[in-house]
C-alpha cells in the first residue's frame, strides 16, 4: 500500500483572451464559410452545366434564325454556305461541333469535311426532328460531349432543319474546376479578413480592460465584492444619468434603518431623497463633498461623495457614509470611562496624602487630632463622592461629573451639583451618550464664560419624572447679548473667533436627535441658563 503523500495537481492555468476569443471567433468565421462554400461547392457543377447548357441553347437558336441557313437548307444541294457559317460560330464560340442537318439527319456541316452530307449519329437527334429542343450527353463521331439540339423553321413555320451543337465535357469540367478554385481563393481571403478582424477586435478589447485576463478580471470582482460587503460604511454608487450602479449590504442596512427604501441596483436615484441628494448634487456641479453630517429621520450620518471623472467628463459619482451615532456612542463611552478613570486617579492620589498625614500623626502619638482629621476626610468624602453616587445612577455619568467637577476647581471655579438633583440609569446607551454631549458642551462654554473673572459658579440641575429628564445649566459669567440669542445654536456661529462654534450646535442636534427641546435665558452681566429637556429610559427612545 503506498502511504506516500500524491504530489498536488498544479491548477490549469486559464486560456489567455487573446487565443480564447481568436479561437471562438475564428471557428465560427470558419464554420459560416465552410458551410457557405461547401452549399455553394455542392451548386457548382449544376451552376456551370446550366451555364454552358444556355450558352450552347443561346448559339444553336441564334443559327436557326439565320436566313442564310434557312436558304440553304431549302436548296436542293449543299451549297456550303452552312459549313463556313457554322465553323465561324464553332471557332467564335469555343466549341466542339456545330452541325447542321435537315429533316433526313444529312449533315450539312461537320468539323470533318469527310463526314458531311452524312447521317447524323446518335438517337438524341430524333425530339428535335420532331420540332422540341433537347439536350443530351452523347458520344457521336468525336468524343463525348454535352449536347444542344434546337429545330430550324422557315418564314412559313415549318421544320426544315435542325441545329446540334456540341461542347466537350473536359471543357465543362474544366470550367467547374475554374469555378471551384474561385471557392477556395474566396474561402481563404475570406478566412484572413475574419482573422485579422478578431485580432483587432481582441487588441482593442484588451485596451479596454486595462490589459486584464478575464480571470483576472473575474478575480478582481470578486475581491471587490468581498471588500465592499465587508466594510461597515455604506457605499452607493451612481452613471451620469443617476442610476445606481452599486450598493453594498453596509449601505441598504443603514438606509433601512432610517426608514428609507434601499434603492435597487439600475434604479434611479430619487429626487426628493435628503440622503442621497449629495450624489446628484456632485454630478451637477462635480465638486467632492467631505465629512457632512446629516440628519436623517433622527439619526447622525457623516458621508462622503465624490464625482468620478474619466477624461475630464462627469461618468458617475460615489457616496461613503456611516452612522455618526455608532461612532458618538463609541467615543463618548470611552470618553466618559476615561474621565472616571481619571477621576478616580485624582481621588486615589489625595487619599494617598492623606494617608501620609494620618501615618504622620500616628508616629507623633497625636490621636486626638488623627481622629478628627480622619472623621473630616469621611464627611468630605460622604459629602463629594458618596452624595453624587447616590443621586447620579450611571456610572458612566458619575465618572463624567467627577471630571468636570475637578476641572472647574483646577480653573478656579466651582461646579456646584443641587441637591435635588436625580439622574436613574436610563439603560440606552443612545441616551448616556447624547446627554454627554449636551452638559460637556453647555458646562465647557460655562466655563470659558468665567475665564475673564477670578471665581465662578456653575450650576447643575438634574431631574426626573415620568420619563422625562429636565436639566438646567446656569452660570454668573458676562451672558449673552440678546440680539445673539437666536444664533448661538448655527453650525459655525460663534464670537470667540474662526474654527468655533460647533458645541452649542451639537448640542441641539443631539436634543432634537432624542426628541427634546433646549432654550435659553440670559441677562448680560448677570447671568446665563440653559434648559433642556429629554425623553429618559428605554421606553422613551426617538432613535
Amino acid at each position: 500500500m503506498n502511504l506516500l503523500p500524491q504530489p498536488k495537481t498544479a491548477p490549469k492555468r486559464p486560456m489567455k483572451l487573446t487565443t480564447l476569443a481568436t479561437l471562438m471567433m475564428g471557428g465560427v468565421i470558419f464554420t459560416v464559410l465552410l458551410s457557405v462554400h461547401l452549399l455553394y461547392f455542392i451548386q457548382i457543377d449544376n451552376f456551370t452545366h446550366d451555364h454552358v447548357k444556355d450558352k450552347a441553347l443561346a448559339v444553336a437558336r441564334t443559327l436557326a434564325e439565320d436566313p442564310q441557313i434557312q436558304h440553304s437548307l431549302t436548296l436542293p444541294a449543299n451549297n456550303g454556305v452552312i459549313q463556313s457559317i457554322a465553323q465561324a460560330a464553332k471557332k467564335r464560340n469555343d466549341l466542339l461541333f456545330v452541325t447542321v442537318t435537315d429533316m433526313n439527319g444529312i449533315r450539312y456541316s461537320h468539323p470533318n469535311r469527310a463526314l458531311i452530307n452524312k447521317r447524323f449519329i446518335g438517337e438524341d437527334l430524333q425530339p428535335a426532328l420532331a420540332g422540341h429542343e433537347n439536350v443530351a450527353f452523347n458520344q457521336g463521331t468525336l468524343v463525348k460531349a454535352l449536347r444542344v439540339f434546337t429545330p430550324v423553321f422557315n418564314t412559313r413555320h415549318q421544320q426544315i432543319g435542325v441545329v446540334a451543337i456540341g461542347i466537350s465535357l473536359s471543357d465543362v469540367t474544366a470550367q467547374v474546376s475554374k469555378s471551384r478554385w474561385n471557392i477556395i481563393w474566396t474561402s481563404f481571403l475570406g478566412g484572413t479578413v475574419g482573422l485579422l478582424g478578431v485580432l483587432m477586435l481582441v487588441r482593442r478589447l484588451k485596451t479596454i480592460l486595462l490589459g486584464l485576463e478575464p480571470h483576472e478580471i473575474s478575480s478582481l470582482f470578486e475581491q471587490r465584492q468581498a471588500i465592499l460587503d465587508s466594510v461597515k460604511e455604506g457605499v452607493i454608487a451612481v452613471d451620469a444619468h443617476a442610476r445606481v450602479t452599486l450598493i453594498n449590504q453596509a449601505a441598504q442596512q443603514l438606509l433601512r434603518k432610517t426608514a428609507i427604501e434601499a434603492p435597487l441596483s439600475g434604479d434611479r436615484i430619487p429626487e426628493n431623497s435628503l440622503m442621497l441628494s449629495h450624489l446628484r448634487e456632485a454630478l451637477h456641479d462635480g465638486k467632492a463633498r467631505h465629512d457632512e453630517e446629516l440628519n436623517v429621520r433622527g439619526r447622525i450620518m457623516i458621508s462622503n461623495t465624490v464625482p468620478v471623472r474619466s477624461r475630464k467628463r462627469i461618468i458617475g459619482a460615489v457616496c461613503t457614509f456611516r452612522d455618526k451615532t455608532e461612532i458618538s456612542q463609541l467615543m463618548l463611552r470611552l470618553d466618559g470611562m476615561v474621565n472616571y478613570v481619571d477621576a478616580l486617579r485624582e481621588r486615589s492620589h489625595e487619599f494617598m496624602n492623606k494617608l501620609h498625614v494620618i501615618l504622620g500623626l500616628l508616629h507623633m502619638k497625636n490621636y486626638a487630632q488623627m481622629e478628627a482629621y480622619i472623621l473630616k476626610t469621611a464627611n468630605n468624602y460622604q459629602t463629594e463622592i458618596g452624595s453624587l453616587q447616590q443621586r447620579i445612577k450611571s456610572p458612566v455619568m458619575t465618572g463624567f461629573l467627577l471630571s468636570k467637577i475637578n476641572r472647574a476647581s483646577d480653573k478656579g471655579h466651582r461646579l456646584i451639583l443641587n441637591d435635588a438633583s436625580y439622574l436613574p440609569d436610563s439603560g440606552s446607551e443612545e441616551q448616556v451618550a447624547a446627554l454627554i454631549i449636551i452638559l460637556g458642551n453647555l458646562i465647557e462654554n460655562a466655563l470659558e464664560a468665567l475665564d475673564q473673572q477670578q471665581e465662578g459658579e456653575i450650576h447643575l440641575l438634574l431631574h426626573y419624572q415620568n420619563g422625562w429628564l429636565s436639566c438646567e445649566v446656569s452660570d454668573d459669567g458676562p451672558g449673552i447679548p440678546a440680539a445673539l440669542e437666536k444664533s448661538i445654536f448655527e453650525k459655525g456661529f460663534s464670537s470667540k473667533g474662526d474654527d468655533r462654534g460647533m458645541g452649542l450646535f451639537l448640542v441641539k442636534q443631539q436634543t432634537e436627535t432624542l426628541g427634546g427641546n433646549i432654550s435659553v435665558e440670559s441677562e448680560p452681566g448677570i447671568y446665563t441658563q440653559f434648559f433642556v429637556q429629554l425623553p429618559w429610559g428605554k421606553g422613551n427612545q426617538a432613535l
